[in-house]
């Protein structure tokens, strides 16, 4: 893998010349033929990176509304098109890329780096570095996956999340949260070579219940307890299952989910204009096969991947998208436990062993965390595994992911 950037602008729907041939895709054949290339590009892991998300609050009263300006004059020249369309979006003093999403949250995306140390000390400056520009204009970052106070309620306004909001709002309210309410840590790491890609992709799905129930951190919404651990992810689940849900583990990875790309509904479609709405249930597979009056080009087909939300996405490297929002620099925690779990093929042999009893519980793991006493069990025994692996060459993080996962769960009774 050469690089951790998306192909295309999300928000804004751009995409770089010549990039992708802006021609027809004739059959689905050639569609999944695509994005099996594109998504899953295989060689030897080599590459880490982290996307940091957090919920954004003023000062004197984390449950005021935070609105658009706010933002546009804390953020300065870092702000990116979705705020300010003439920005010069700066990146941050490190390299990282800034983005906003929906409501508000900032995130911060490093640039990919060949060692963990390397990689957390650019990422930690450059999320410092935003912490700072909002405490000067009386914002703070949130520390939950969630934002505790306040109903979602979109800041951005460009035509991809007016269609997102839109579409989602035809299932319920957990669209507009995960859009407007949520924030995550994201870990991204390289596909493999080809003979190991399927496990490597079970593994990191084996982990998601394990690191979901460890790092749960998102109790509350609307001011009140939810009985979730972590309703970010509850959120997620009840959003939209065929965008959302886990992938499954099996010989082919690459080819289930291209097919699962061209089986899921549009969720928006790009136009000159500012209404980006498709009719709901269209796929894309039906697009091709002309249930829309213009066919769809392989740009197209690249933007429709930017609107699966699966806990674990491929995206030429895998990006893992169901850690909770951290405290502080806590986000180092769950990101050096999955570097250190997915840098060895043996220990990911291992893990698939370790973790095999709790694969698939995502909702108990939302829903109880560690107090669901299989998963704790598996918590204990596959982090206890990251921290050996650790504890060569990052002793520190190893002693601090120790003893944190130890408090989590004293904290649930385990």
């Amino acid at each position: 893998m050469t690089s951790m950037t998306v192909s295309i602008d999300p928000q804004t729907g751009e995409h770089p010349p010549a990039a992708v041939p802006n021609s027809r895709i004739r059959t689905r054949a050639d569609a999944e033929a695509y994005v099996a290339s594109v998504c899953f590009k295989c060689g030897p892991p080599r590459l880490l990176g982290v996307e940091l998300e957090w919920t954004v609050h003023h000062a004197d009263d984390p449950r005021r509304a935070l609105d658009a300006e706010a933002l546009i004059r804390a953020l300065g020249p870092h702000a990116p098109d979705s705020l300010v369309p003439d920005s010069p979006r700066l990146p941050l003093p490190n390299g990282s890329a800034l983005t906003v999403e929906p409501g508000g949250q900032v995130e911060v995306s490093s640039l990919p780096a060949t060692s963990m140390r390397e990689l957390f000390d650019s990422a930690s400056a450059d999320a410092e570095h935003v912490r700072r520009l909002l405490a000067a204009h009386g914002l703070v970052l949130g520390d939950r996956g969630t934002d505790p106070w306040r109903s979602p309620r979109r800041v951005l306004h460009v035509p991809r999340y007016a269609a997102m909001e839109c579409a989602f709002d035809r299932i319920g309210i957990g669209g507009r949260l995960m859009m407007c309410s949520t924030a995550g840590v994201q870990v991204c790491v390289d596909i493999g070579e080809p003979h190991r890609v399927a496990h490597r992709w079970a593994a990191l799905h084996a982990l998601g219940p394990v690191c979901i129930a460890a790092f749960a951190n998102s109790p509350e919404l609307f001011g009140e307890p939810t009985g979730w651990a972590s309703a970010r992810t509850r959120s997620l689940l009840r959003t939209d299952a065929p965008r959302m849900r886990p992938g499954p583990a099996t010989a082919d990875p690459a080819g289930d989910w291209a097919r699962r790309v061209l089986d899921t509904a549009l969720l928006c479609r790009r136009s000159d204009g500012a209404d980006w709405r498709v009719p709901g249930g269209v796929t894309f597979a039906e697009w091709i096969g002309g249930a829309l009056p213009v066919p769809p080009t392989y740009a197209d087909l690249d933007y429709h991947l930017t609107t699966l939300f699966p806990p674990v996405r491929p995206r030429g490297y895998f990006e893992v998208r169901y850690l909770d929002a951290q405290g502080g620099d806590a986000w180092m925690l769950p990101a050096a436990a999955l570097f250190a779990l997915m840098a060895s093929e043996d220990t990911v042999d291992e893990v698939l062993e370790l973790a095999a009893p709790t694969a698939g519980r995502w909702v108990p793991a939302a829903r109880a965390g560690l107090a669901d006493p299989a998963l704790a069990r598996t918590a204990a025994a596959v982090l206890g595994l990251a921290c050996r692996c650790l504890d060569g060459t990052h002793p520190e993080l190893a002693a601090r992911l120790a003893e944190t996962v130890e408090r989590n769960l004293a904290a649930a009774g385990a």
